[in-house]
């Protein structure tokens, strides 16, 4: 059979009354949780698993699904209204996001972040159709020493959100990389960095560190500066004009390919998806300035990106029955519990829940869609809510998520602790975007490392000797060239206006020469 007759096979079983109910419960259950910190897909599907286990495979396997990226479509809304990225997903979509919130658009940021998330998730819908299997065959020629050389160039692409200042970009993503140590090595059992601290044995929990250094920070900016919290305006209408769909379309359109492929890797998943659409759509657009402040490409590359990264690890999941993700792995776990084998097999014996699975996605991302877009208009009256009352909200979301956890009132000091760093990197300038990425790859990246080394018996030229490898290093260096060179054309100018006969500029060269020394 050719791919449409089994993609028309697929949708023959995705929209049968009882699928189609179960696509909009699991999408519903996404978004709804997508919205709230400290839950995420991880634990919605763990929850729903004993739900799925008297159902019929393709259909529990369907509404599952519809809880990952449902959840992933969802958690934009958080971040874009409050600061509070509802999922790590969605931590690059409150760089611009939140900022035209606070203009007046939260309407127009929404509208923006759900069509490029149904974009994102349907251009991967598409490749996931096409070309699963030729990408898995890619995906296998991925070892540990290639994975770490990914996550270097991930953590060096993502430096560039802190503009020229690549001193300050480096150190916060050393930062996160040394958050992500602390706790007990898994390969060794030795303890690293807990001050004997019987709770940070296990780590520090990302939501911990992105509540605190987003959401909480943001509380402590609001109280310092005694402004209003939310918009400074009215709330615009979510209508879009040609020209912000005509800057939208494309941004959304390299962020969902960007996202897919990186979702496909074992190991990247919609986080480092969204930070590489993100810096991408950063580095080659004109105006890389206003990145930050709202620009309409800053919310679409990294929604598009997340969500066409969450169908992406599909393709490892299914193909070859490897998780790529967290999320993935529970859904492994839930397949297998169903007596569904995943792996190259399963086209053939189990067509039913692949194409079933994939049908379905087209079906789940047209509900998303349909069911956002009216909600907007409610969303966005967050904005209005006073600052006696906003503020509060924010801080019982974040201590809620947190809490939530663990039940640990020691995780309730980490994200005081951690909403004061924020507010200090605020203050001095430190981009917070490459310490959440640290974090987040910091474990990978150390687990790949060794995992190469004991291949090569200790030998580090492993990183330089494999092709893909040593191509994704250079590409990480090439990464760091552009803010080094923008560094020393500032420091040009700023000799040449240093000069003794230069009647009162030298406060202001020294000020550039500081600058471009960072």
């Amino acid at each position: 059979m050719d791919t449409l007759s089994l993609l028309g096979y697929g949708f023959g079983i995705a929209l049968s009354p009882e699928n189609l109910v179960f696509v909009f419960i699991g999408v519903l259950a996404g978004t709804v949780i997508g919205v709230l910190p400290g839950l995420g897909p991880i634990s919605a599907i763990a929850l729903m698993i004993p739900v799925a286990y008297g159902m019929d495979a393709t259909t529990a396997i369907i509404m599952l699904a519809g809880v990952y990226y449902g959840a992933v479509f969802g958690g934009s809304t958080s971040s874009i209204l409050l600061n509070a990225p509802g999922i790590a997903g969605t931590v690059a979509t409150s760089f611009d996001g939140y900022p035209m919130a606070r203009k007046g658009g939260a309407g127009k940021a929404l509208a923006i972040a759900a069509l490029s998330s149904f974009l994102g998730g349907t251009v991967g819908v598409v490749l996931l159709m096409l070309i699963a299997p030729y990408l898995a065959r890619v995906a296998m020629s991925f070892g540990p020493a290639e994975y770490f050389a990914l996550m270097v160039l991930g953590l060096t692409a993502v430096v560039s959100l802190a503009g020229d200042n690549l001193t300050k970009g480096l150190i916060s993503a050393v930062l996160g990389v040394m958050i992500a140590l602390v706790g007990i090595d898994g390969q060794t059992a030795t303890v690293r960095f807990t001050f004997d601290l019987p709770e940070l044995y296990e780590g520090v929990e990302f939501l911990i560190v992105a509540l605190g250094v987003f959401a909480l920070a943001e509380v402590f900016t609001i109280l310092a500066r005694r402004t209003a919290a939310g918009s400074d305006g009215t709330v615009t209408s979510l209508r879009l004009t040609r020209g912000e769909i005509g800057q939208m379309a494309p941004a959304a359109g390299r962020g969902s390919l960007l996202g897919f492929f990186a979702g496909v890797l074992p190991g990247a998943g919609a986080t480092v998806a969204s930070f590489l659409g993100y810096s991408a759509e950063k580095r080659i657009a004109r105006d890389p300035q206003t990145f930050g402040t709202g620009n309409i490409k800053g919310i679409a590359a990294p929604e598009s990106a997340n969500n066409g990264a969450a169908v992406g690890s599909f393709v490892p999941l299914l193909t070859l029955g490897v998780p790529g993700s967290g999320t993935t792995a529970i859904l492994l776990g839930a397949l297998l519990v169903l007596g569904v084998q995943p792996g190259p097999l399963m086209l053939t014996d189990r067509p039913e829940v692949f194409w079933g699975v994939v049908a379905s996605m087209y079906v789940g991302n047209i509900v998303l869609l349909v069911l956002n877009l009216p909600l907007i208009p409610v969303f966005a009256k967050v904005l209005k809510t006073p600052k006696a009352l906003l503020v509060p909200l924010v801080v019982v979301f974040c201590v809620v998520g947190v809490y939530g956890l663990s039940f640990s009132v020691f995780d309730l000091w980490l994200l005081l602790g951690f909403g004061v760093l924020g507010y200090l990197m605020r203050q001095n300038g430190f981009p917070a975007a490459p310490l959440i990425l640290g974090l987040i790859l910091g474990g990978l990246m150390e687990e790949s490392m060794r995992q190469a080394l004991q291949i090569s018996n200790g030998a580090w030229s492993i990183f330089v000797t494999q092709p893909i490898s040593a191509t994704l290093l250079a590409l990480a260096v090439l990464s760091l060239a552009g803010p080094l060179l923008r560094a020393l054309r500032q420091r040009r100018p700023a000799a040449a206006t240093g000069g003794p006969g230069n009647g009162g500029g030298q406060g202001e060269s020294e000020e550039t020469r500081g600058q471009a020394r960072s």
